[in-house]
């Protein structure tokens, strides 16, 4: 168990376990004195110096003539055990990138409140009496966005009060630090609080990787993999390939740190990052701002990435010192400017790449992608075009700033100024204006340098310090109905169909906050502010001057309502979690059955699905949110969202007696008489968020395999931890021989399975009276094969702490 830290002050009495106590806690107050928070500089500091050790021994194995990308440094300095895991299968070293499966330690945890139910539920089995490594939960994910933060705020709350005493009384048992409902979006709380240069970090959150802004490698995974950093088991990564960024030259005018990310989507796709890390490096990174970094980082996930990073940058400084992290500022700039030997924040001058794209931040402009799909990416001069060419709306109905990829002092500031010369102009928006300050921290300053007033002068919408309409958590007042089709424009991450209001719909066209403010004063798709003008009451056209803002106040930052600080990372063992066995949110599990002692015979397809099958698809988000905590409830919406192969209908299926039905409601009746099944799927299954429930629901209602021609990164190991087999196809043209409720067996997974992962499978479909055989791909590592012949992770390692703690007690016994 991790040692009690030392803190920088004790200036801070913390408050009890309170969730009960009235609303007026989590409102966000104006404080006329803003008390600092105790800052616990020490859990908070990366371990350099056994990080920098680490280093010397990766060298001495790698040899020192081997030149390191940064991504390499800093995980290879994480590894539990350097020979095992990159001499294994690497060809002496070397072919490590997409061969070595790592076995890592990182030095913190992150999570949120709808995926911090089910990994803390599976953490407790283990019997543990504290986590292994700090950790935090964030209340951001189950409050909706409707009318403002004073009045969304206490409803959710209300709304969600089992919930987050359940969080807040486990995290103050296992030594959690826990951030209340109101206090902030995980990736803005992470990259003010815990990211630093060097760090490893695991979150159990797709967008993650945020904290790799302040040069941390940060990895958005499931519940179950934050439970190995957690118990102090190691954490399995298939070595990535790296994908350098070089960026020349310095943004201008328009063009944001949003722009990057998203002309760079364009050009790889959401799948073209899969099995990367994206490196940021060249010229044009000292242009750019700690939290401008952040945004580019957040959205390597819509282009499948394991994690993206920038290296030590200049602009690192300021932000941690303006953050209270003046000491890890001094220790991280020293480490950037000693000898490469010892040098673990910067790549090595001659270190290759796998692929390399070239970006020039002079020449880019403004971008704006979609609808539906974040890699749909055009640039901001074509748009207007393309609106007309598509035949998209001309009008949209609402935009939307903040969130956890826009949400910063700067984003707000460029916005505001923009708002501003509007006023000035005698405009309003002529679309609801919607503002989501990303923390407290953020919402307080901004609250004291009056740009929140100014929005609101302008008539819009300060919602709650959390994700709302990004994520769904949105009840629109525009009388906008299901199935009609209109457009929003939002700085979000994420644009799928039916994400943000459950309306398919909607068109969700993503921008920078700068942008998507303006626009949002023409109310119209096809508006171009550089170009075009808005006629004024005083018949004067206005045309917007280029935004400008600062990246950190210069006044420091406000740290607001003290009732939103954490509570403290030190376990209470005396604490009582208890969860109401009548609970309709919150259910303890039951271990999934182990892997038979034979091959998996007579599976049934249960849906072959088409297209475009994300973890929205399998485990919608919105109002099931509320069922975080509930595997068989949130069950029953297992692949609502996925689209019938054979006859283009959603969320029908059909039995082999020809009887429709749902998909869970066919899962489970399936799963009731015993009958387990199998998914056929199309390419880049599981992408989006890193929903572990879209592997656990299915696992819950008796699903075994899953066959697609290929599988987002977080979601195929979700899919392993949770006990079920991920297989491509080996010719993907064989997706066509398959159709629903067809019978399949395998051939040769149980002996891969008991093998490690070494071994050849086939499926076998019985067609027409015969048989057709169809070969498969896997990635099954040695570990992984355990999960799964265990029945899941979690039911491993709740065996090894049942072994560990019966040989310290053998010890015990043979000491007495």
């Amino acid at each position: 168990m991790r040692a009690k830290p030392l803190r920088a002050t004790q200036a801070i009495n913390w408050r009890p376990i309170s969730v009960s106590c009235p609303a007026r806690r989590w409102l966000a107050t104006k404080n006329s004195v803003s008390p600092q928070p105790e800052v616990d500089i020490v859990s908070r500091t990366p371990p350099y110096h056994r990080l920098i050790t680490k280093l010397h021994e990766v060298r001495r194995v790698l040899g020192d003539s081997r030149k390191l990308t940064l991504a390499e440094k800093i995980l290879y300095s994480h590894l539990d055990h350097v020979e095992e895991s990159l001499l294994s299968n690497t060809n002496n070293c070397k072919e490590i990138r997409g061969n070595a499966n790592l076995k890592l330690k990182p030095d913190r945890v992150a999570m949120q409140d709808a995926s911090a139910q089910m990994a803390l539920l599976q953490f407790m089995s283990c019997g543990l009496a504290s986590t292994a490594v700090p950790a935090s939960i964030h209340c951001d994910h189950m409050i909706v966005g409707e009318k403002g933060a004073d009045a969304d705020l206490p409803n959710s709350i209300a709304g969600n009060k089992e919930v987050f005493e359940f969080l807040e009384s486990a995290a103050k048992k296992y030594g959690i630090e826990f951030w209340p409902p109101g206090a902030g979006i995980i990736h803005q709380s992470v990259l003010e609080n815990y990211s630093a240069p060097g760090l490893m970090m695991l979150g159990t959150d797709s967008h993650t990787p945020n904290a790799g802004g302040l040069g941390a490698i940060a990895i958005g995974v499931g519940g179950a993999d934050a439970v190995d950093a957690l118990v102090d088991a190691p954490w399995e990564l298939k070595a990535p390939r790296i994908l350098g960024v070089r960026l020349e030259g310095e943004l201008t005018g328009w063009a944001s740190p949003k722009d990057v990310i998203l002309s760079l989507a364009g050009q790889l796709t959401v799948r073209g990052g899969t099995g990367f890390i994206l490196e940021y490096f060249g010229p044009g990174v000292q242009s750019l701002s700690c939290t401008g970094m952040a945004t580019i980082c957040n959205m390597g996930a819509e282009v499948g990435a394991t994690s993206s990073l920038f290296p030590f940058s200049p602009a690192h400084v300021p932000y941690l010192e303006a953050t209270h992290r003046g000491p890890i500022a001094k220790a991280a700039s020293n480490i950037a400017s000693a000898p490469m030997a010892m040098n673990l924040l910067r790549a090595d001058p001659e270190a290759v790449y796998d692929k390399v794209v070239t970006i020039n931040l002079s020449a880019l402009e403004p971008h704006i992608n979609g609808p539906f799909t974040p890699d749909l990416s055009t640039p901001l001069s074509r748009f207007k075009s393309l609106v007309e060419e598509q035949d998209w709306p001309k009008k949209f109905n609402a935009g939307l700033i903040g969130s956890c990829t826009n949400s910063s002092y700067q984003d707000m500031t460029r916005s505001e100024e923009l708002v501003k010369q509007a006023s000035a102009a005698g405009l309003k928006p002529k679309v609801d204006f919607f503002i989501t300050p990303g923390s407290e921290q953020i919402r307080a300053t901004l609250d004291r340098d009056d740009t929140l007033s100014t929005f609101s002068s302008a008539g819009g919408t300060v919602l709650a310090n959390a994700c709302g309409p990004c994520i769904g958590q949105w009840t629109r007042t525009d009388g906008i109905k299901k199935g009609e089709s209109n457009a929003i424009f939002t700085s979000y991450n994420r644009n799928f169909p039916g994400r943000n209001d459950g309306n398919r719909a909607t068109m969700n066209f993503l921008a920078s906050p700068e942008l998507i403010t303006a626009m949002s004063y023409s109310g119209s798709t096809t508006f171009n502010p550089i170009t075009d003008s808005i006629p004024t009451a005083s018949g004067t056209p206005f045309k917007f001057s280029p935004p400008k803002g600062s990246d950190l106040p210069s006044a420091g930052f406000s740290e607001g309502n003290p009732d939103f600080f954490p509570t403290p990372g030190f376990p209470e063992p005396s604490v009582e979690v208890s969860i109401d066995p009548k609970s309709t949110r919150l259910a303890k599990l039951d271990p999934f059955p182990a892997f038979p002692n034979s091959e998996l015979t007579s599976l049934r397809v249960l849906y072959k699905v088409k297209g475009q099958c994300t973890t929205d698809t399998i485990s919608a988000a919105g109002p099931w949110l509320k069922y975080k905590g509930h595997l068989p409830n949130i069950s029953e919406n297992t692949f609502i969202g996925a689209v019938n192969a054979a006859t283009d209908e959603v969320n029908v299926a059909y039995d082999l007696d020809g009887t429709q039905s749902g998909i869970p409601e066919l899962g489970k009746r399936w799963r009731d008489k015993g009958q387990e099944w199998l998914v056929v799927a199309e390419h880049n299954y599981g992408e989006g968020s890193a929903r572990e429930h879209a592997a656990l629901q299915p696992r819950y209602l008796g699903g075994r395999l899953i066959l697609a021609k290929s599988f987002a990164r977080i979601h195929e190991t979700n899919l392993k931890k949770q006990g079920i087999v991920p297989l491509t196809f080996a010719n993907e043209a064989d997706y066509e021989l398959f159709n629903a409720c067809d019978e399949v067996s395998t051939r040769g997974l149980l002996d891969t399975l008991r093998s490690g992962g070494k071994g050849k499978i086939e499926l076998v479909i019985k067609k027409d009276g015969g048989e057709k055989v169809v070969n498969t791909k896997h990635t099954l590592s040695e570990d992984q094969c355990g999960f799964i012949l265990a029945g899941s992770a979690l039911n491993l390692l709740a065996m090894r702490s049942r072994e560990e703690l019966e040989e310290i007690t053998r010890q015990d016994v043979l000491t007495d």
